[in-house]
């Protein structure tokens, strides 16, 4: 009868012990020779059995066959880390069959062996063998896939009792050596190895495809791949992935459900971070100009390699070793690209390069380039505006002395072409609302490899929202001052009160003008990008050379107002009423009719107005830490007082 009952722990049912259904393996009741209490301790044991034949149902079902013949379009589990979750599940019930030898052996020696005793040597399992069925149940109901399996993993193993805490611990060691292996691969190869969408680093909208039949030496690879060196695994045919994305296009990603929480989401960024760098730098290396041999791993790859195998090797993850061997390869990486980037790619000319064109560093440039654009920008864009504009600005850079014919081919001025300037609209439009080219006008730059790393298309876009601004105060100044040279050079002409009143509205306008590019060239542009080239000067990391870059965009767009809606709006109206008066001012006859005093009169009201909007702004932030910057332009326009004495109105007689 004890070897049947061992048989029964085996899950084998037998004469005395049968299945149930709902209730699992049983003592056959109501046995005369068996005292109650005997029957309930055999029993107590069953649940052993019928939990071991649960156990060994799903290993045989997820852990055995070919994992090309799973589909994955199903919603049945698949993939390697279930397999490897088998394996450890296997490994943990090693103990519980050790455990029924002995007392096999121990039976075969006293065949009056107690089942009281069974029951005791057998008592761990009564404690183990519950959380592990529901942990596979999470697996199961949750369709648990990848690296999510090992988070369902480790939150279980947070069980107080050490039986349960080692058991799940061994079932994470197989699962983490696979996850080992896989951060092998992509942190020192830029390559994923991940053929069943496992890994927490995955393509964006990477479409999802069922295998091709593999023979039965690729099933072995497939379960094999625990053994694999870093190299070795790099051997491994993917044929679902065929993308080659870059670093600056962000095709990789986080999948959050994919990630196990016991990883912090920055430092599983450090991880994405390396292996783009190093897929980039392997895809595209030979458009390097240098000598820079090898890859950016192959100084120190057996190290790092070394360093991620022994910690695989710790019977419990250690998060803290964890993070600083990952901190320790992300620095070696970003080390190599910060020499590579800026000592390699010369960074700090092409900053000042996105400095001398985009920020209006070449004030003499976009002079000669207003002059000879502005009859062709001043209206609507039509299909050939683009193609005059850029031969005007190639000619404007020849009259400044640019002769860096490589350097002018990279630049490229766009103009779109507006759906919203239609003839209805033209027809119940005033001139000012209507888009004109110079609304349209922007820049677009051809970046090098590897620059284009650090300059991403988001931040061209930024670079190109602030020079739109800032060509759009330069205009403004050079109409303003054109305006004065008509005025100086017919001064006879203006000597009437009328003239008298447009002298004194063009020099407030030209004040406050004057004083705004001041602020945007000096106390914006300059000081921040002196920040810049400290902060890339004292550090050899090329993420915080990334990051002072980007912080340096956000100071412009913040300081030169963009973000600031209210404020924005309200230089733009200044700046366009300033623009309408140099067009009335050159386009109007001299005396001025009764029209054009009137439409006079509109625009010195308007540029009260908005200029007083201004000042209040201005005044209302002046004390806030916050905006600081609000309060060094109002420094600039009310040096003297002049502003605040005449109640925060420009342009009033």
């Amino acid at each position: 009868m004890l070897h049947e009952l061992l048989l029964a722990l085996k899950g084998h049912c037998g004469g005395l012990f049968k299945e149930h259904t709902n209730e699992g393996i049983m003592l056959v009741p109501n046995l005369p020779f068996m005292h109650t209490s005997e029957m309930t301790v055999m029993n107590q044991l069953c649940k052993l059995g019928t939990y071991y034949k649960d156990f060994r149902e799903f290993i045989n079902h997820f852990g055995s066959g070919l994992l090309a013949n799973q589909p994955q379009d199903t919603e049945d589990l698949y993939g390697l880390y279930i397999k490897c979750l088998c394996q450890g599940l296997d490994n943990v019930l090693q103990d519980y069959r050790d455990a029924l030898l002995d007392i096999e052996k121990q039976v075969l020696h006293d065949a009056h062996m107690p089942v009281s005793q069974i029951a005791c040597q057998l008592q761990d399992f009564h404690l183990l063998f519950p959380i592990l069925a529901s942990t596979i149940d999470q697996v199961v109901s949750h369709k648990a896939h990848g690296c999510y399996i090992l988070d369902i993993l480790y939150k279980n193993s947070m069980f107080g009792m050490p039986v349960v805490r080692n058991a799940l611990n061994r079932i994470l060691f197989v699962c983490h050596g696979l996850l080992f292996k896989q951060l092998s691969s992509w942190m020192l190869h830029g390559m994923t190895s991940d053929p069943y969408n496992e890994f927490f680093v995955q393509l964006k909208n990477k479409i999802k495809e069922a295998p091709a039949s593999q023979t039965t030496e690729d099933d072995e690879e497939e379960l094999g791949i625990m053994g694999l060196t870093g190299r070795q695994l790099q051997k491994i045919n993917l044929n679902s992935e065929k993308e080659e994305p870059s670093i600056d296009t962000g095709q990789y990603s986080i999948a959050a459900d994919l990630l196990p929480s016991y990883i912090p989401i920055r430092v599983a960024n450090k991880i994405l971070f390396v292996g783009e760098s190093v897929q980039m730098f392997e895809r595209d290396k030979h458009k390097m100009k240098s000598s820079v041999q090898g890859t950016i791993m192959s100084t120190r790859e057996e190290e790092f390699a070394l360093d991620l195998h022994e910690l695989s090797k710790l019977p419990e993850f250690n998060s803290v070793s964890f993070e600083t061997i990952i901190d320790k390869i992300r620095a070696h990486a970003a080390e190599y690209l910060w020499v590579l980037v800026v000592e390699e790619s010369g960074l700090r000319g092409q900053l000042k390069i996105m400095k001398d064109f985009f920020l209006l560093g070449r004030g003499e440039l976009y002079l000669a380039f207003i002059d000879q654009a502005q009859h062709l920008l001043r209206s609507p864009a039509v299909t050939t505006t683009e193609h005059d504009v850029n031969r005007a600005f190639q000619h404007a850079a020849r009259n400044v002395l640019i002769d860096n014919d490589d350097l002018l081919h990279r630049i490229h001025l766009i103009v779109p072409l507006s759906s919203n300037n239609n003839k209805k609209n033209k027809s119940n439009a005033t001139e000012s609302d209507i888009e004109t080219g110079w609304n349209a006008l922007g820049l677009t730059y051809s970046v090098q490899w590897p620059l284009h790393i650090f300059f991403t298309n988001s931040i061209l876009d930024k670079y190109n929202r602030v020079f739109r601004f800032l060509l759009a105060v330069r205009r403004t100044q050079q109409d303003l001052q054109h305006c004065w040279s008509i005025q100086m050079n017919n001064k006879a002409a203006f000597v009437s009160p009328t003239a008298s009143t447009t002298w004194q509205l063009r020099t407030h306008m030209a004040f406050l003008v004057d004083n705004l590019q001041y602020y945007l060239q000096v106390d914006v542009i300059e000081s921040q990008y002196k920040i810049l080239l400290d902060k890339i000067n004292s550090t050899k990391d090329f993420e915080a050379a990334k990051l002072a870059h980007e912080h340096f965009l956000s100071s412009l767009l913040a300081q030169s107002f963009v973000h600031m809606k209210t404020v924005f709006a309200c230089l733009h109206e200044i700046l366009d009423q300033c623009t309408q008066f140099c067009q009335l001012l050159v386009a109007a006859e001299n005396p001025m009719n009764e029209t054009d005093l009137q439409l006079l009169q509109n625009i010195k009201l308007n540029f009260q107005r908005h200029s007083s909007l201004l000042f209040r702004i201005l005044s209302g932030v002046r004390n806030q830490t916050t905006r600081s910057h609000l309060a060094q332009l109002l420094l600039r326009l009310d040096f003297n007082k002049f502003y605040t004495n005449t109640g925060g109105q420009l342009g009033s007689s």
